[in-house]
């Protein structure tokens, strides 16, 4: 069957000429974006009650953009003045960048990682003597915590947001072609808005093997996966299947 629709369970990329609206051109198709999951921050009184004083860290490790929101956003609900002798460790360049939304970049002590948080391990190992906090949502990939253990550095992880599912119960009768899926948390939202979801024609694309591994385990069929070898991205995945697809 032909594509002509896709849903990308995610907010529509802010960038002018995204991956996404070259495939559209190209593939003369039609994409809507709509996060299924969205992040809400918890509030001081729940910090606190996880024994968090920010006035005990000297260095925050941040993996997103959210992670860099709702520090700055607790700080300043907690009356705390981060001092200038804060250091952050980035998880990547883009989450560095971002930082700067809050700090005077040149005038602060910020370590950046590669991409992944292993990226980042050698980097906070040369600071041992760090007390680390890690700001995260309720959802954190095992990974994170099993390296700072195997580190051996102090730190303790403050739930500062919520990974909450989105209402979607306006798309009950709007069918797409393809559904595409970033995270297992994604999988989950479809399944609580739709219980009663039956998958028929509708294509199933998913990025990465925690959401590989959950679309499957819902019992989903899966049409289209990346990374690939051969794609890379998402997007060339998708475009991929639809040269394919519309072919015939």
């Amino acid at each position: 069957m032909k594509v002509k629709t896709i849903l990308v369970s995610q907010p529509e990329p802010k960038v002018e000429n995204s991956p996404y609206s070259r495939l559209v051109e190209k593939q003369k198709i039609k994409v809507d974006f709509r996060p299924f999951i969205h992040v809400e921050g918890v509030d001081a009184k729940e910090v606190r009650q996880q024994k968090i004083d920010l006035k005990d860290y000297t260095a925050i490790i941040l993996t997103s953009r959210n992670a860099v929101d709702h520090f700055f956003r607790i700080a300043e609900e907690m009356r705390f003045k981060v001092p200038d002798t804060m250091k952050y460790f980035c998880q990547s360049e883009a989450v560095a960048y971002y930082l700067q939304k809050y700090v005077v970049y040149r005038k602060r002590k910020i370590y950046v990682g590669q991409r992944t948080f292993q990226d980042l391990a050698p980097i906070i190992k040369k600071y041992k003597d760090e007390k680390f906090l890690l700001p995260s949502s309720d959802v954190l990939k095992p990974i994170v915590p099993e390296t700072l253990d195997e580190l051996k550095v102090n730190w303790k992880r403050a739930i500062l947001y919520k990974t909450v599912i989105s209402d979607l119960s306006d798309l009950r009768n709007v069918y797409y072609d393809i559904l595409v899926f970033f995270s297992p948390s994604g999988i989950e939202s479809l399944l609580k808005n739709f219980p009663d979801f039956e998958q028929n024609n509708t294509r199933i694309a998913v990025f990465g093997n925690t959401t590989q591994k959950a679309a499957n385990e819902a019992g989903l069929r899966i049409d289209i996966e990346a990374p690939t070898p051969e794609s890379p991205s998402m997007t060339m995945a998708l475009e991929k299947y639809i040269e394919k697809v519309n072919k015939k």
